[in-house]
């Protein structure tokens, strides 16, 4: 492909992504479970010493400040992180997390809600790398920024699914693929099995996370089962819904697949996702699912 035909296809779907910034839903149930899920893949990694390349697809800003007009005229976090945070006890499993989100918030109000890049930020180790892809035009200077002096991070502006030919596999053989789009382009959900697959190949021990919203269950269950027909084994989908499955327009749950889950994974999250439900959903509108897609062999 040359470079004229790359940069009119970038210039394109960063013209199709303007209408979409995280910043009206940071910190909503949905990035609650995304960033647990996220977080206690990334603590099993630093069991061994050995380093893992942490390799995020669709970045975003890395922080978001929940006084922002985005973030208040939605009041998503509202329902989601704030109604945890000010919990007077969290479970054992959720302390990495909650000292990420103690470390941005020095005071007792919650103000900023960092994003996966400035989670997979505080938790790596000086061995560890960092590659974070953005291409909004107004997210990616925020996220350089926030990474300017990290030297183990490499942040660059292009389209993210690129990155799944171009990084893999990681100089260290271990790694966690952050595969996050925003969904608001409608092809990204059929482009996530491919994206997946093409890692893969080139990456088969790697630990693959890959976020879903749930607006139109018809549309994801289609990518799911996309997934599935990869042929692909050892995978587990994670969800948490809010309200059951309806016609009417937002999201009603979200979820995780998750290729080469650690070990610990489901039994930690039949753990985590009650406590989550009953703060998050206290009349058990929705529902809560741990279920293994595709098996080992």
């Amino acid at each position: 492909m040359n470079s004229y035909i790359l940069t009119v296809m970038l210039l394109d779907l960063e013209i199709k992504m303007l209408s979409y910034r995280h910043s009206y839903h940071a910190g909503n149930h949905a990035d609650v479970l995304k960033h647990i899920v996220l977080t206690l893949c990334l603590e099993s990694l630093k069991e061994k010493d050995k380093p893992f390349l942490y390799l995020d697809t669709h970045s975003g800003a890395g922080r978001y400040l929940l006084q922002s007009e985005h973030a208040e005229k939605t009041g998503e976090y509202l329902s989601g992180i704030a109604k945890l945070w000010e919990q007077p006890e969290i479970i054992d499993l959720l302390q990495p997390y909650f000292s990420v989100l103690k470390y941005y918030n020095r005071n007792p109000a919650l103000k900023y809600y960092p994003g996966s890049p400035l989670i997979a930020k505080q938790l790596l180790r000086p061995q560890d790398k960092l590659v974070l892809t953005e291409i909004h035009s107004s997210d990616y200077p925020l996220l350089r920024q926030e990474f300017s002096k990290d030297h183990r991070a490499q942040v660059t502006k292009q389209d993210g699914f690129l990155q799944l030919k171009s990084k893999l596999p990681p100089e260290s053989r271990r790694g966690l693929i952050l595969i996050d789009p925003s969904y608001e382009i409608k092809d990204d959900y059929q482009k996530i099995a491919h994206a997946l697959l093409e890692g893969y190949k080139r990456f088969s021990t790697g630990i693959y996370l890959i976020w879903y919203p749930v607006v139109s269950r018809k549309q994801t269950q289609h990518m799911i089962d996309d997934i599935i027909k990869t042929g692909i084994k050892r995978i587990v989908q994670i969800e948490l819904a809010i309200r059951p499955d309806n016609n009417q327009k937002g999201m009603t749950a979200s979820g995780m697949i998750v290729v080469n889950p650690p070990w610990k994974l489901k039994q930690q999250m039949h753990t985590i996702l009650p406590w989550l439900q009953e703060i998050l959903d206290p009349h058990h509108m929705g529902k809560i699912t741990v279920n293994e897609l595709v098996p080992e062999s």
